[in-house]
């Protein structure tokens, strides 16, 4: 089995009482009317949470950063749901968009235990080819941030003084990044940048 950076070991994901965390149908495949359903269905939360930051942005009042907390709220339950019923949804279960979808659910999910446990199924997933390498990276990072750890990836930037946060072996950082399909540090950095 395939040892993934940021992550300590790929084996049997678990349920928070050890038990191991089922993989749930998706395994085995699913209906194909039933994959397309939930891919509908993480496309449209991440929509919605997107258009809620944007207005939170805009409108940063008490309401909408309540709405766009209870959001996040939701939308980590659906996913959940989702995981305890068919597992991970990678991008060979629901396609690449609807994944990214379900990544970004879950980098903005209220729950770093939820987190640490999707963090292994993506991990597998990652190592089994059905999901993108930088989906690993970007939540193996954040689960090492949210632990007071460093990252792997450099992918978690401090807002307060827009530097990537604490990076493990930084003199190995680039080939890390290359190995999970990143570009280089200094491009990830200038395009932040230009976003600002």
């Amino acid at each position: 089995m395939k040892r993934l950076p940021g992550h300590p070991t790929v084996g049997t994901p678990t349920e928070p009482d050890g038990a191991p965390m089922e993989p749930g149908p998706a395994s085995a495949g699913i209906l194909p009317a039933l994959a397309a359903a939930l891919a509908g269905e993480l496309s449209r939360r991440a929509d919605e949470e997107r258009h809620l930051m944007r207005q939170a942005r805009t409108n940063p009042t008490p309401q909408v950063r309540r709405g766009l907390v209870e959001c996040r709220r939701t939308n980590a339950d659906a996913l959940g749901t989702i995981v305890r019923r068919h597992g991970w949804p990678a991008a060979d279960l629901v396609g690449a968009p609807a994944s990214t979808a379900a990544l970004m659910i879950l980098l903005h999910a209220p729950d770093l235990d939820f987190q640490l446990r999707c963090r292994d199924l993506i991990a597998q997933a990652t190592a089994d080819g059905r999901c993108p390498g930088p989906h690993h990276a970007y939540i193996a990072d954040h689960c090492a941030v949210e632990l007071g750890q460093p990252q792997f990836y450099g992918t978690r930037v401090d807002p307060a003084t827009f530097r990537p946060y604490p990076i493990r072996r930084p003199e190995t950082l680039e080939e890390r990044r290359r190995d999970v399909g990143l570009g280089p540090l200094d491009e990830q950095m200038r395009t932040l940048r230009r976003g600002a």
